[in-house]
């Protein structure tokens, strides 16, 4: 059985692309995993690339941005390839098969200009000064 389902935060927008011969959309960002225990007082987060198939790429993409809470499952993949100077690259990624909106997308205007001013007008269920980022 090869299923995974985590719970964090995108560290970067989605890059949304499309293939060539069908027009398939193809969605990759990476997410932040907060670690359930904190090291010396700090919260620790796993980085992991991520991939988005099709229509769920398209409204993902259009529906979270950078520092959105999204709980996805899918199936973890590796994947290889060689470099230019040679050498080979492993990579390892989540494959989302579901992607589940966990608070709404903040509107360009909300967004705070310093990091001590956190005021807007949407509710969120965790203090953005957690964010890994």
């Amino acid at each position: 059985m090869n299923k995974i389902t985590v719970i964090g935060r995108w560290v970067k927008d989605l890059e949304l692309k499309f293939t060539l011969g069908n027009g398939t959309a193809v969605a990759t960002s990476t997410i932040a995993i907060d670690r359930r225990f904190k090291k010396e007082g700090q919260q620790e987060a796993d980085f992991v690339p991520v991939v988005i198939w099709g229509k769920q790429a398209e409204s993902t993409a259009k529906y979270t941005s950078k520092g959105s809470l999204v709980g996805i499952s899918g199936r973890i993949q590796t994947r290889n390839y060689e470099n230019k100077q040679g050498n080979k690259v492993y990579i390892t990624e989540i494959v989302v098969e579901e992607v589940q909106f966990l608070e709404s997308k903040k509107k360009e205007a909300n967004i705070p200009t310093s990091a001590n001013n956190t005021t807007s007008d949407y509710s969120e269920s965790e203090d953005s000064s957690d964010i890994p980022f």
